[in-house]
């Protein structure tokens, strides 16, 4: 067999058994985590109700509302208010109140529950190396839950004299998943897109 040959069937077969790789970014948080903050966020907000006439006209201060997923968490709380009533002021010149926001919780929590042996990390050689032990277990159940809590106060924009204050909105958004002999697991959910009716995806006023 010549070297053009030889060459060529190599070019062949190099195409016939080429991969394709792909590279996954590494977020700070995933996309499971994100929308149980937000999830949270909008449970937290909702029914929000002031402690002024409906219609008013209302600033939105964030200035003091510093949490990761902060600006969902305030667009949930701007859009509770545009629901009950309230009109959206783009400045607190033009508004007739000022809602300060401050944030409490917005964040994760997670918690393992585990009948069996639990993973673990025993020191040897006093302590100079790590040993780790898988889990070992019957039955296991895992908790994430989106926390929010945020409350705020209203004042007037001119005087700055107190109108109100809004008590500690609180939300939850729960995923729990189960494992049975570390093999057979449930109870994850999901978010899967779906065709739905016009109606049933915005709302005309």
């Amino acid at each position: 067999m010549s070297l053009r040959v030889l060459t060529a069937a190599l070019a062949t077969a190099a195409l016939v058994t080429g991969c394709a790789s792909t590279v996954e970014t590494a977020p700070a948080r995933s996309a499971t985590e994100q929308l149980l903050v937000a999830r949270a966020a909008d449970r937290a907000a909702e029914g929000l109700v002031l402690p002024i006439p409906v219609g008013a006209k209302v600033f939105v201060d964030d200035t003091y509302f510093r949490a990761e997923s902060a600006a969902y968490a305030v667009s949930a709380v701007r859009g509770a208010l545009s629901s009950a009533g309230y009109a959206l002021s783009p400045d607190k010149a033009q508004a007739d109140a000022v809602l300060e926001l401050r944030a409490g919780a917005l964040s994760l929590e997670q918690m393992r529950r585990v009948f069996g042996l639990p993973e673990m990390r025993i020191p040897i050689n006093g302590g100079l190396n790590v040993v780790a032990l898988p889990e070992l277990s019957v039955y296991s159940r895992r908790d994430r839950v989106g926390v929010a809590e945020f409350s705020g106060f209203l004042y007037d924009p001119e005087n700055g004299s107190p109108l109100g204050t809004v008590a500690p909105m609180t939300g939850e958004f729960r995923i729990r998943s189960h494992r049975l002999l570390m093999i057979v697991a449930w109870g994850q959910q999901s978010v899967e897109p779906g065709e739905r009716d016009v109606g049933d995806s915005w709302r005309q006023f």
